[in-house]
């Protein structure tokens, strides 16, 4: 995904949250490679994420609530208590050391077993 189509994509997702839904549209970001992106305070509120690369991406802050990251990659990333409002996070990859904000959600209990731990890495992207 080339820079100006990100833009494009989130110019058209804050259209969409700032008109209550009456313009622009949600971001599909569906696959999308964010390795290492700053994210920090983003509004993802509902934004669609499946199998999306976040590896070490900076999630801290950011409005998560509803989004779905089924099948993402989030090892490395860094979040906070957001992550207890994320909708949808089967069959999604963690890091080890993300285990505490992870099972903080309500359905960590549910969806555990499809979840991959990979083992912490010191390196950033």
């Amino acid at each position: 995904m080339k820079p100006s189509e990100l833009k494009d994509i989130l110019d058209q997702h804050r259209l969409w949250i700032e008109s209550d839904r009456k313009q622009g549209k949600g971001a599909d970001l569906r696959g999308a490679n964010l390795r290492g992106a700053n994210l920090y305070g983003a509004n993802l509120w509902n934004a669609y994420l499946p199998g999306a690369d976040l590896q070490y991406a900076d999630l801290q802050y950011a409005d998560l609530q509803y989004a779905n990251l089924q099948g993402a990659n989030l090892q490395g990333a860094t979040f906070t208590t957001n992550f207890k409002k994320v909708g949808w996070f089967e069959e999604t990859t963690f890091s080890e050391d993300q285990i505490a904000w992870v099972c903080l959600h309500l359905k960590f209990g549910e969806w555990e077993s499809t979840l991959k731990w990979v083992k912490a890495s010191a390196d950033a992207a």
